[in-house]
């Protein structure tokens, strides 16, 4: 599995820890090992400038995802094809506010945004209740399991 981060927020970050956690989400997800992922993280202005560009929205926000192949998740018996999953931008500076709202640590404010950008990449959304709940759902396991490896390592 090819999963690239580039930091150019001016903010440092775990990233390996961010490469785990995506490596674990896409295992996970039963995505081919062979998928290619980029994770970027941008400070306020350049995610100001993204959200505007691709969503038409004012200011900056948490996290972005751009898919490429539209991969979808496998299963134990079908793994997703290898491919361009897409790459996903983080603003560090807006995860750090929300975790202080949050009350949980930035750190694990980007690992909810990188899993939240993955499933984004692979299909799912949150746009009706529905989907927000197998979303959030699988997110959640995701957090979970990662969790528990970690703790394990």
């Amino acid at each position: 599995m090819s999963i690239e981060i580039t930091n150019e927020s001016g903010v440092e970050v775990d990233e390996s820890a961010l490469l785990r956690l995506a490596t674990f989400a896409l295992d996970h997800l039963r995505v081919h090992p062979d998928a290619d992922l980029a994770i970027l993280l941008v400070d306020e202005a350049a995610m100001e400038q993204l959200h505007v560009q691709w969503m038409d929205e004012p200011g900056p926000t948490d996290v972005l995802s751009f898919p490429m192949d539209e991969l979808r998740p496998g299963t134990d018996d079908d793994i997703t094809p290898a491919g361009l999953l897409g790459d996903i931008v983080l603003c560090p500076q807006v995860a750090i506010a929300q975790a202080k709202e949050a009350g949980h640590s930035t750190l694990d404010e980007l690992e909810l945004l990188t899993a939240h950008g993955i499933l984004h990449l692979l299909g799912f959304d949150h746009a009706e209740p529905e989907d927000e709940r197998e979303m959030f759902g699988v997110q959640r396991d995701i957090l979970v399991g990662f969790t528990l490896a970690e703790r394990k390592r």
